[in-house]
């Protein structure tokens, strides 16, 4: 049987990555419209544009196309580690950013595979196992990259920046508008600080702004500058933070 290309331009003999993301894509379309169960591989692979057998070349079951894309963000996400910056803590938060922004970018999909997975306890619990190998690839990422680190350490780390991200694009999917990327990232610098392991540039940049305080000093006219410079110091010295100065 010649092999079909639909609409969107997806060929077989392309990309496999790619592929395997759009017949996933087809796949959870009919799935939100027709019910798992009651949908077919032969209505898949129509929808995808590929024949029966192309299917079962990428795929071994229906479960397995519901979750192609996280296949493909797992590899992604390992190529990533595997080439990342010095910093292998950094690096781990910079994944999961990864892994949030494709979501994000195809929201309408995340939210049809959700709404699929929810009512199927089969899709529940793979997706559950889907969670941990992020997990595990940040685990082990970890324990090859900062060898000195602890176990606890490294096991800590990898299982709150998984569950912190996880929260995060749950709510993200369910239309919580504050869950944003710059959410995900004041959630991370917090879980680098809790582990020391912020760095000196990402606590100075990244910390919570305060708002700037204003010292007045006033003084008579013809006061010397030298009066002047010892108010200034007085009230200095008694403020706890470091002001702007607005001289009268």
């Amino acid at each position: 049987m010649t092999e079909r290309v639909d609409e969107s331009g997806a060929d077989p003999a392309g990309d496999p990555a790619d592929f395997r993301v759009h017949v996933a894509t087809q796949a959870i379309r009919l799935f939100a419209e027709h019910g798992y169960e009651a949908t077919s591989v032969d209505q898949i692979a129509a929808a995808a544009g590929v024949s029966r057998r192309t299917f079962f070349r990428q795929f071994r079951s229906k479960e397995d196309v519901i979750f192609a894309d996280h296949e493909s963000l797992l590899e992604q996400a390992s190529e990533y580690l595997a080439g990342a910056p010095e910093d292998p803590w950094a690096a781990v938060c910079e994944a999961a950013h990864l892994v949030f922004n494709r979501f994000r970018e195809n929201r309408e999909l995340s939210v049809r595979r959700y709404q699929v997975v929810q009512r199927v306890a089969a899709l529940r619990d793979r997706e559950i196992v889907t969670g941990y190998r992020y997990e595990r690839l940040f685990t082990e990422y970890l324990r090859e990259a900062v060898p000195s680190a602890t176990p606890l350490d490294v096991v800590g780390f990898a299982a709150t920046v998984t569950a912190s991200h996880n929260y995060l694009l749950r709510a993200m999917i369910r239309g919580d508008e504050s869950a944003t990327p710059a959410e995900l990232q004041r959630a991370l610098d917090r879980i680098r600080r809790t582990f020391g392991v912020a760095g000196d540039s990402s606590a100075d940049s990244r910390a919570p702004s305060t708002q700037d305080v204003v010292t007045v000093v006033t003084y008579p006219a013809g006061t010397s500058a030298a009066e002047v410079a010892r108010r200034v110091r007085l009230q200095l010295e008694s403020s706890s933070s470091i002001p702007n100065l607005d001289w009268h």
